[in-house]
């Protein structure tokens, strides 16, 4: 699994060199500003009301109350810390939730990048198809929907940890994890359809190399730690160091 975590990180360092030399710039940039905006709007309404709705929760509970009551500063502290890894977790969800609604909406230009980085690996051409691309985009909104599903009920889970004092407060890194894998398992799909793989098949397949999807989603998230530049870059780069990982796999 860490070789296949490795060969994603190489990959995804060498997105940038084979995006340049395709003269891809265009299929990157424009939805990757969309994303960006959409992000960061969807963001601070979700945050404000999450806010919002733990300060409701805390009061109407009584749990506020009954933590300055006691007056315990350890007391005090775990409350503090709840919050703050709730915080993180509902950080996590928003993006979760964001990321598979993007999936959908991009997932046209997504199947065409996985496609396009394909035939240039290749070395030919695929001439365009309609009723491949509307297959290709179909298969990519049911793995979303699919990942979508089953990240949900480990998000809840998660939650549910986040809860427990101390042993919750590794509930977000095992959230980003998940998150990692399903956002990198969707980005892989794209290329194991056109190797005519049935869905239960590419979830095998994935199953067993887990480190390039966990690899891919490493790094995408840790795009968005360079604010605007990596939120717009991310998407589009994810799906084509996806295709390149393979590409790689496949020759080993």
């Amino acid at each position: 699994m860490l070789k296949e975590i490795i060969i994603a990180f190489q990959s995804f360092f060498e997105a940038h060199a084979f995006i340049s030399k395709a003269k891809m710039w265009r299929w990157i940039l424009v939805p990757g500003i969309i994303y960006t905006l959409l992000f960061v709007i969807g963001a601070y309404y979700f945050l404000h009301s999450f806010d919002a709705a733990y300060e409701w929760f805390s009061v109407k509970t009584g749990l506020a109350a009954w933590v300055r009551k006691e007056r315990s500063g350890l007391l005090s502290a775990l409350f503090v810390f709840a919050g703050i890894f709730l915080w993180l977790l509902a950080f996590v969800a928003y993006f979760s939730f964001f990321k598979y609604f993007f999936l959908i909406v991009g997932s046209p230009l997504f199947a065409y990048l996985s496609e396009k980085t394909e035939a240039i690996l290749e070395g030919k051409d695929h001439p365009f198809s309609l009723p491949q691309l509307l297959r290709d985009i179909a298969r990519g909104i049911r793995i979303a929907l699919r990942n979508g599903l089953w990240q949900t009920v480990y998000m809840i889970a998660l939650f549910f940890l986040s809860l427990i004092p101390i042993a919750g407060w590794i509930a977000p890194l095992i959230a980003l994890f998940v998150e990692c894998y399903y956002y990198g398992f969707s980005m892989l799909d794209y290329s194991l359809e056109r190797a005519r793989m049935s869905a239960p098949e590419s979830i095998d397949y994935i199953g067993r190399h887990k480190g390039l999807a966990v690899g891919n989603g490493i790094l995408f998230y840790l795009m968005h730690l360079v604010p605007i530049v990596g939120w717009v870059l991310a998407p589009a780069y994810s799906v084509v160091a996806a295709t390149l990982s393979l590409h790689k796999i496949k020759k080993v």
